[in-house]
């Protein structure tokens, strides 16, 4: 008898980010900050980074907080998809 070898599953990453352009069809930009300490001054730096992410048939607007995790290439540069929305932000 042959026993199903069990498939580990992929870790997904999962950043939480403010929405900063949601001009596109289905695609929100979201902007990831992080702190990193100065190797040598020992000084709290902000680095970010900007992700295309996949909305489904949510609505984002900008300033929204959201949830993003890793999936498949649903495109050239969206590779995220958002799964939560944290907080509705403010439209100015």
């Amino acid at each position: 008898m042959t026993e199903a070898i069990p498939v580990k599953a992929a870790v997904k990453r999962a950043f939480v980010g403010r929405v900063t352009s949601a001009k596109m069809t289905r695609t929100v930009t979201v902007k990831v900050e992080r702190q990193v300490q100065h190797p040598l001054y020992g000084k709290y730096l902000t680095r970010s980074n900007k992700f295309h992410a996949d909305t489904g048939e949510g609505t984002y607007g900008e300033g929204d907080l959201v949830e993003i995790t890793e999936c498949r290439p649903l495109s050239r540069t969206k590779t995220w998809i958002v799964t939560k929305l944290l907080e509705k932000g403010s439209n100015v």
